[in-house]
């Protein structure tokens, strides 16, 4: 008995400890709904996910039988291990076939002890063409979403595949079109719809398109070859499997070349929209208050749009930061989001005064320039400490000393540095150049002891398809990477890729590019002065000198 009792207690604890942790991950359960995609016509199905990582836990889908019909339930299970826990966690799918059109809400649905949030789908009512294929077993459809685009205009292309059978395998191609850059977006989606009173599968991928020059474009035809399961007498007379083929038509567009009255840099877009997130109400001299403007272009990618700016006065410093962009696919074209921070720094007490921002555009549905514009933002200034205390005299005579020469320009930042920011900054870089040489003294002993010297890795090649995926999709910073890696040897620096260039107008766009990097350009004309002049690849001088020693020379050769 004297054992017997420890072994029991033993068994008890532990089923006590596996209990609260059982407890403690109920308590910590995480489950969360979405949608594939929150926009379908009327006949197609939506799938909707579900995540939980509570055990044995499954949705309740009877909130859904109203408004939908239900199918194709499937569910799948991921255990991971980081630093030694492990975490397992379910997804749920379902698809939903929508009643009717209109917005149709997704009500809170209970899973295990937890409720997912409620969501929405848009449902359009039945496109009334009808594919001109529809009926065969398998075929493509094509889609731009502007037959008439202009030059350097985004334009979404949207590839489905449609098929009657469920498919054991293939492979959908869609070859460049010549004359325009081509790009994937996004993963495939998967989905249902009725034609015709026959139900497909249907596989949509979506590309963006932007062409390169004016005239007629063709988008070739898309290609399928793939196998889906036979009928009854393949599956007697053959291994049960069909050979299914099909070749989409191929679209043509009439490209347009830009208006001669559009607005510079040419930006064409469906729709901009700008605003406010966060304004201050007031502010104090000397301290630094935060201004975030956001911009909403439909038909649009991140790398088209021209940088947002706010405008200084007359003392103040304004300090932007790097923009941040959201990039989505939605009604069949792009659509980004651009947000960006700026901190003002007002010099005096007073009424400070800011120009809000403002951007212009192409709208290519009316043919006309348009313009996205803020208010001016009025700031109650208050008296700072120090030399920011006393408020700007409207009277007092302007004294040559204390004008434009207090102010220093300096590449990147929008308005003029005071003198005592700048010595500031130049005191904290001397501070870490003196942190950087201790860091990296090392006694000669040490030195010899190492056994071998560490090289900086060699950046991969780049290609000619590169560059022009860089232009279209990238930022500056990616179509000067870029540049640096199709040199050879690669070039340290942009200043390295003017040298080693052969042509003047590939030379003169690059330096655009710097002075664009460098917030002393314009970003849109640089990327634009880039795409002509890379158009045909980059030239490169026939020989370029490279230096045999690992430094150069400290006195030039004679």
């Amino acid at each position: 008995m004297g054992l017997l009792m420890p072994r029991k207690f033993v068994m008890s604890l532990m089923t006590s400890v596996l209990t609260l942790l059982m407890l403690c991950g109920v308590a910590q359960a995480q489950t969360r709904a979405w949608l594939d995609r929150d926009r379908i016509a009327m006949g197609e199905t939506a799938t909707l996910n579900i995540e939980t990582d509570q055990f044995g836990a499954a949705p309740d889908y009877s909130a859904l039988q109203r408004d939908f019909i239900v199918s194709g339930n499937t569910s799948s299970r991921q255990v991971q291990t980081i630093n030694g826990r492990s975490s397992a966690r379910t997804l749920f799918a379902v698809a939903l076939q929508p009643r009717r059109d209109g917005v149709v809400g997704i009500p809170a649905l209970s899973v295990g002890g937890e409720m997912t949030q409620p969501l929405s789908l848009t449902v359009t009512p039945s496109a009334a063409s009808m594919p001109n294929r529809a009926g065969q077993m398998v075929f493509i459809e094509t889609e731009a979403d502007d037959q008439d685009p202009y030059v350097q205009q985004a334009v979404g292309v949207v590839l489905r595949l449609f098929y009657a059978v469920p498919l054991i395998s293939g492979e959908l191609d869609l070859d460049q079109p010549e004359g325009a850059s081509l790009q994937k977006v996004g993963d495939d989606l998967q989905f249902t719809r009725e034609i015709g009173g026959r139900r497909y599968n249907v596989v949509e991928r979506r590309y963006l398109m932007v062409p390169e020059r004016s005239g007629t474009l063709t988008i070739p035809g898309a290609r399928f070859q793939g196998q889906g399961a036979g009928g009854f007498f393949d599956e007697i007379f053959g291994d049960g499997r069909r050979a299914l083929q099909a070749r989409g038509a191929p679209r043509v567009l009439n490209v347009r070349s830009a208006p001669t009255n559009a607005p510079q840099p040419w930006l064409p877009l469906r729709d901009l929209q700008l605003r406010y997130v966060a304004t201050p109400q007031n502010a104090r001299a000397g301290e630094a208050v935060t201004v975030v403007v956001e911009a909403t272009a439909d038909g649009a990618t991140a790398a088209q749009m021209p940088e947002l700016q706010l405008a200084g006065a007359d003392g103040a410093q304004v300090f932007a930061e790097p923009a941040q962009n959201d990039e989505s696919f939605a009604n069949g074209r792009p659509q980004v989001k651009v947000t960006r921070r700026f901190s003002i720094v007002p010099a005096r007490a007073g009424v400070l005064r800011l120009a809000g921002p403002k951007l212009d555009w192409w709208d290519v549905r009316a043919d006309a320039t348009r313009s996205a514009s803020l208010p001016e933002l009025n700031l109650q200034v208050a008296p700072g400490v120090g030399g920011f205390s006393a408020p700007a005299v409207a009277d007092a005579p302007a004294q040559p000393a204390e004008s434009p020469q207090r102010w220093i320009r300096i590449p990147g930042i929008q308005d003029a540095v005071g003198p005592w920011a700048l010595a500031t900054v130049i005191f904290a870089l001397l501070w870490l150049a003196t942190l950087t040489w201790g860091l990296h003294r090392r006694p000669t002993a040490h030195v010899a002891a190492m056994t071998s010297p560490v090289h900086p890795e060699t950046p991969p090649r780049k290609s000619f398809a590169d560059l022009k995926r860089a232009l279209d999709t990238g930022d500056l910073d990616d179509v000067g990477d870029v540049l640096r890696a199709m040199a050879t040897p690669p070039a340290g620096d942009l200043d390295a890729v003017i040298e080693r260039l052969d042509d003047a107008a590939q030379r003169d766009a690059v330096q655009t590019l710097l002075r664009a990097q460098w917030g002393d350009g314009d970003g849109v004309a640089a990327r634009n002065a880039l795409r002509d002049a890379f158009k045909q690849g980059p030239r490169w001088r026939k020989t370029v000198a490279v230096a045999d020693e690992p430094l150069p020379p400290l006195y030039p050769r004679g």
